[in-house]
């Protein structure tokens, strides 16, 4: 008895010094400022699923470029400046290294089985060192250059027949969504997709492959931007996600998509007959990684494929998309990056990947078009992986990270003009996509910077070039560069919500 006294005499203070520590603590650091929320649901009534992006920077406007959320359960920090990133990624990156396990990304992920939403984990480290040795290595995307100005070319002489033919207005996005697709489909694959279809004009029969991906790119994407009601209310989150219905769209939608990737993957190895590096495809490596090591399973291979056709072939299509809307709603920067491309080329007829690196007017407009419409505005979510202390702020563990490059890019201390499309702003500037310059990341940055970024860039930059090379482009009869909207589709990635559809005019 008298020994559990002494105990309780000793412990009873130590215990008060220690919850006033905390309190202290939490005062000196206290959450990042953001709006006020309700009891339980936090600020779930108020959220921007549509328009996330355009929400959140709007927000900080008012409340600071790091912000706090509450989405039930689920607390979230927003990053909407460069300075708050390069203090984040610069100094804290491995805190900030992890993804969060929302019901979507774990479905679509085959739990975590791929590069892009897998946790922070020993798994991730040993994959993401064999997926960027062999995979996504400067020497690799090097070697897929032949695919990729075969496929531009395709897609310019198939827009110069119909320009012949008489067919006045191209879809753009649809195009470069097919150009895209087919790169993307030759390089993981080995073989084009759509032998019997012509750019733009995508027939929508169910029994063809293109349909096929090109469902597969549109319910990826809506999945990955679902809320599930689990997500934030674990406890009766589920149960409503059930009788709502949503779980089973989700989990039905995953299953065709796995239906689609098992049968891509048969009918590789039945045209292939044994699975060999010989061929070089992206597919072709990972069968032979699944045959090297048990632990690698054909779920493995689905989770990555997922990462390759979807990330690469909806990025490269709206970079390219945005910024041709930006050049046409721009004349002045429209008819300097087509003197650019015209004089160093001439009368050679295609512009090719060697001579894209001497277009500096050219590079400028795709970092410009970045910076204004970054193909994936929030990039891909984060989660802490410990508490922290950023600018004074406490971020505790588990907390889920948005960085909101489109607002990023908008950063009056970083950008004179933020909301004009001024490419000469890059012309005499060092700044960089790659991941080192904190204004301007949209492919991400520190740990978790996106491994396909050189073949992305490469796909971007040959499309833009030809296109402006080969054409001079108009808007249709009747429409004003005033009618051209810039609104964007929810999920993501950002494409833009109503077709760019523009006529192309014959030059070389």
């Amino acid at each position: 008895m008298e020994v559990l006294l002494l105990v309780l005499t000793i412990s009873l203070p130590l215990l008060l010094l220690f919850k006033l520590g905390n309190y202290y603590v939490s005062n000196l650091n206290p959450r990042p400022p953001g709006p006020r929320g309700l009891p339980l649901i936090g600020d779930m009534h108020k959220f921007d699923t549509l328009n996330t992006h355009l929400y959140l920077y709007k927000l900080s406007q008012k409340h600071g470029p790091l912000m706090s959320l509450q989405l039930g359960s689920v607390r979230i920090l927003v990053i909407s400046s460069a300075r708050a990133a390069k203090e984040v990624f610069k100094y804290h990156d491995l805190c900030f290294s992890s993804r969060p396990t929302s019901l979507s990304l774990q479905k679509i992920s085959y739990n975590g089985s791929d590069i892009a939403f897998a946790p922070y984990s020993l798994y991730w480290r040993d994959m993401r060192k064999l997926c960027t040795l062999h995979l996504f290595s400067s020497q690799r995307s090097q070697s897929f250059q032949p695919i990729r100005e075969g496929e531009v070319a395709r897609m310019v002489r198939a827009i110069r027949d119909e320009a012949a033919a008489g067919s006045s207005i191209v879809n753009l996005s649809k195009t470069l969504t097919t150009l895209t697709s087919s790169v993307i489909f030759r390089i993981t694959f080995g073989k084009r997709y759509d032998e019997e279809e012509e750019y733009g004009s995508m027939n929508d029969t169910q029994n063809k492959i293109s349909s096929k991906f090109h469902w597969v790119l549109t319910e990826t994407q809506a999945n990955l931007s679902s809320l599930f009601l689990a997500d934030c209310f674990p406890v009766m989150g589920h149960l409503i996600d059930r009788l709502s219905g949503a779980w089973s769209r989700l989990e039905k939608s995953c299953n065709e998509i796995d239906a689609i990737y098992q049968q891509l993957i048969d009918e590789y190895l039945h045209t292939s007959g044994t699975a060999s590096t010989q061929d070089g495809s992206i597919l072709d490596i990972l069968l032979q990684m699944k045959k090297d090591s048990s632990d690698f399973t054909l779920d493995h291979i689905k989770a990555i494929l997922m990462n390759v056709l979807v990330a690469a072939t909806d990025a490269s299509a709206a970079a390219v998309v945005w910024a041709m809307t930006l050049l046409i709603k721009n004349p002045a920067p429209m008819k300097q990056v087509q003197q650019e491309v015209r004089d160093l080329m001439g009368k050679k007829g295609f512009v090719d990947e060697n001579d894209v690196q001497k277009l500096v007017y050219l590079k400028a407009v795709v970092k410009e078009a970045m910076r204004l419409h970054p193909p994936s505005p929030l990039l891909l979510p984060r989660e802490t992986i410990d508490k922290c202390v950023i600018n004074g702020y406490q971020i505790e563990a588990k907390t889920r990270v948005y960085v909101n490059a489109y607002g990023i890019g908008r950063d009056p201390e970083c950008w004179d003009n933020p909301d004009e499309f001024l490419p000469e702003r890059f012309m005499n500037s060092s700044i960089d996509f790659r991941g080192q310059h904190f204004e301007l990341i949209p492919f991400g940055t520190g740990r978790r910077i996106c491994p396909g970024i050189s073949m992305g860039v490469a796909t971007t930059e040959l499309a833009l070039a030809n296109l402006l090379y080969s054409f001079n482009w108009e808007l249709p009869p009747g429409k004003d560069r005033k009618d051209i909207d810039m609104a964007a589709l929810p999920g993501i990635t950002m494409h833009k919500k109503n077709h760019l559809c523009l006529v192309p005019v014959i030059v070389n």
